[in-house]
């Protein structure tokens, strides 16, 4: 006893002498991990990041992005809890969402901002029937929209080949006459009309209005378990992508840092693009709903009150 005496007071001593112990405020916060793909529908995540950088950081948090090579990788990450959240194609965190994933949107990426592309030599839709046309998954807005122009035009789905191709591919396919066109997340439709390579067949918002593409979405767990930091991620998302609706050249500076693209590029891609009113509202999610069963890409898709949770984002309006 005497022993175990000496022990603990030469213990409490070097613990008083190291330097080591705990202050108030001063506790390691929390690394919250946030997955994204290197395109301008992210653009509120990387904005995030700086400005908390540049502020000093969050009050319950520390905000690290991670970069991911494709949707499958990050979605892989994602579903086994390996990342905290993501800014990811909405079909496909409804699909796994579908298959049992906790998984919650909590905000959109951006409002319109797709084009579909298409070779100089394609004048409209009906020139495209028995062509390779590509696209960057097939739970993707973009094949929504493939589907829309098509059916519009009066033309089945199959009168055209579908192929998934990687996003920054598919400029260079397109110069080479390996596909006759394409539908992707910026910067890579601007790329191909900067270039003159291609040009722009329609925009997302002449095929349909208010579409729902990137979303923002986070593990359940960390809303259930982490609500003040899940509300903090979302406040500061949601004045970032105020910020990235002034396509000033902070914005741009900000942007370029996370993705490698052109000056002119990255212009054209943000006139098509916006970053307010990043609330996903049920209509809108509902007409993806049923595209999604009419295409056959899902058989019960996750309705509005599974999947969406407006409860962090109408707190910040």
């Amino acid at each position: 006893m005497a022993i175990i005496a000496v022990l603990l007071v030469l213990s409490a001593c070097s613990s008083a002498g190291n330097g080591k112990e705990a202050k108030p405020g001063n506790e390691k916060k929390r690394i919250v991990q946030i997955g994204y793909l290197p395109i301008t529908h992210a653009a509120p995540l990387y904005i995030e990041e700086e400005l908390g950088l540049a502020d000093g950081g969050y009050d319950n948090f520390e905000l690290k992005l991670v970069k991911f090579g494709s949707w499958p990788d990050l979605m892989d990450a994602l579903n086994t809890g390996k990342i905290d959240g993501a800014s990811v194609l909405i079909e496909l965190a409804m699909r796994a969402k579908e298959q049992g994933v906790d998984l919650k949107a909590v905000a959109l990426g951006h409002k319109d901002g797709n084009v579909i592309v298409a070779a100089p030599d394609i004048n409209s839709v009906q020139d495209l029937k028995g062509k390779p046309f590509a696209i960057p998954h097939k739970y993707s807005t973009h094949n929504v929209l493939l589907y829309q122009m098509l059916k519009g035009a009066g033309l089945q789905y199959t009168d055209v080949e579908a192929v998934q191709l990687p996003p920054a591919e598919m400029p260079v396919a397109l110069a080479e006459g390996r596909i006759s066109g394409y539908v992707v997340a910026e910067p890579f439709g601007a790329k191909a009309v900067v270039i003159d390579k291609g040009k722009v067949l329609f925009q997302s918002e002449e095929l349909w209005p208010e579409s729902v593409d990137c979303a923002f979405v986070l593990r359940g767990a960390l809303i259930k378990d982490e609500p003040n930091i899940a509300q903090e991620l979302v406040e500061k998302y949601v004045a970032a992508g105020k910020v990235a609706e002034q396509k000033d050249q902070q914005a741009k500076q900000i942007l370029k840092k996370y993705m490698n693209v052109d000056d002119n590029v990255l212009e054209l891609s943000l006139q098509w693009i916006k970053y307010d009113e990043l609330k996903l509202d049920e209509a809108s999610y509902e007409v993806l709903r049923q595209y999604m069963i009419e295409m056959e890409l899902s058989e019960q898709p996750p309705t509005f009150e599974e999947f969406v949770d407006n409860s962090l984002i109408e707190k910040v309006l």
